[in-house]
């Protein structure tokens, strides 16, 4: 997938702006808070209508505006022709709230629409949580890779999520009282929806892993260069085909604990370095190539189920990286198409070798120009 074209106008803090990548990596440059991770969430909206760094619809719209529009060409790599996306946001109040997606020449939708239209994938500073964060992080990076590769997915998990809602709400007893016999048989009717459902969540997760740990501990070992092993491992709370039964046999406690004690919804991703945690015992440099080595594998996994390679979207990626990490992502890089990454500050020195890219900072203001095989974008980039 490329991104051939890309348009901005009253986005958080950019009035008007336009983006033409090049054919592998193209750099966003410039001073802190110019606006270029902001781009690449106004790209990011445009796989789903979701933000990866959150946010209500009125801190989407720059100030004094009544609505955002982003607007894009993408093109499949075996496609004859480009696709029309755009993406309106409009303030609470106004002729039309919300957020719409347009693809092509199709009537206006809901922005979920655009799930698994243009396949890309993320990382910023945040993604840090998949390594030292909560098990919910890990989750939500699984099966939000899901939905955009397997469109089915979306509504197994999002009716898994209904249903736990209203398992929970049971079991806190939120509503009018009701008489014990009445509770327990609703909540045997949730839990065999919840089990069938729970099922297959845990069964595609289970699939989807058995391709995307051998690749991310293939990447860490090159980031490492084999300084240390990473290993992943599926943390389940349940056997295949065993949730009912043990939803069966664990009601008594869950009515006890006032809410759902087990499902796919309590499970985790085990990630080990030199066989200990890497949330606890790696460094940050060690967590960030983590995280990394998990996202290049999401990015390889979806290019291997799709037959589409993703574009990729780089926040701040080389801090914390020593100069041997940094020269082997950057190289990375310049292998995957339209890549796009932002960078608020220069490599260290000695970015050199066959492949590497390197830049450092400019006072001088310069147009759209190609460095080492890289398209740049914006202020302050010249060749080193």
């Amino acid at each position: 997938m490329r991104l051939e074209w890309l348009e901005v106008e009253n986005y958080r803090n950019i009035a008007h702006a336009q983006l033409d990548p090049g054919d592998e990596l193209t750099v966003l440059c410039g001073d802190n808070g110019q606006g270029k991770t902001n781009l690449l969430e106004a790209i990011w909206l445009l796989t789903g209508g979701k933000s990866f760094r959150g946010g209500k619809d009125a801190e989407l719209v720059r100030r004094g505006q009544p609505f955002a529009v982003l607007s894009a060409r993408t093109r499949a790599e075996d496609a004859q022709e480009d696709k029309q996306v755009r993406l309106t946001v409009g303030l609470p109040g106004t002729q039309r709230p919300g957020r719409y997606a347009t693809l092509g020449a199709s009537a206006p939708r809901r922005a979920a629409a655009l799930a698994g239209s243009f396949p890309a994938v993320v990382f910023d500073p945040g993604h840090l949580s998949l390594v030292k964060g909560a098990p919910e992080g890990r989750r939500r990076f699984l099966d939000g890779a899901l939905c955009q590769m397997y469109p089915g997915y979306l509504a197994v998990y999002r009716r898994y999520v209904r249903t736990l809602q209203q398992k929970n709400a049971l079991l806190r007893r939120t509503a009018a009282p009701r008489p014990y016999a009445e509770t327990v048989a609703l909540l045997e009717v949730l839990n065999r929806e919840l089990a069938a459902q729970g099922e297959l969540v845990q069964q595609r997760r289970r699939a989807y892993l058995e391709l995307l740990g051998p690749l991310a501990c293939g990447y860490y070992a090159e980031l490492s260069r084999g300084a240390e092993k990473l290993e992943i491992h599926y943390a389940a709370r349940f056997e295949p085909g065993a949730l009912g039964a043990l939803l069966q046999a664990r009601q008594q406690e869950e009515l006890r604990a006032g809410q759902s004690l087990y499902g796919p919804h309590r499970e985790d991703l085990e990630l080990l370095l030199d066989g200990q945690s890497a949330r606890v015992y790696a460094s940050q440099g060690q967590q960030r190539s983590v995280a990394l080595s998990l996202k290049l594998a999401e990015a390889a996994a979806a290019a291997q189920i799709t037959g589409e390679q993703p574009v990729m979207l780089l926040d701040d990626v080389l801090s914390e990286l020593d100069d041997h990490r940094q020269q082997y992502l950057l190289t990375r890089m310049r292998e995957k198409p339209a890549a796009t990454a932002p960078a608020s500050r220069k490599p260290r020195a000695g970015c050199t070798g066959s492949g590497a890219v390197c830049w450092r900072r400019c006072k001088a203001a310069s147009a759209p120009r190609r460095e080492n095989g890289v398209s740049v974008s914006g202020p302050g980039l010249c060749a080193p």
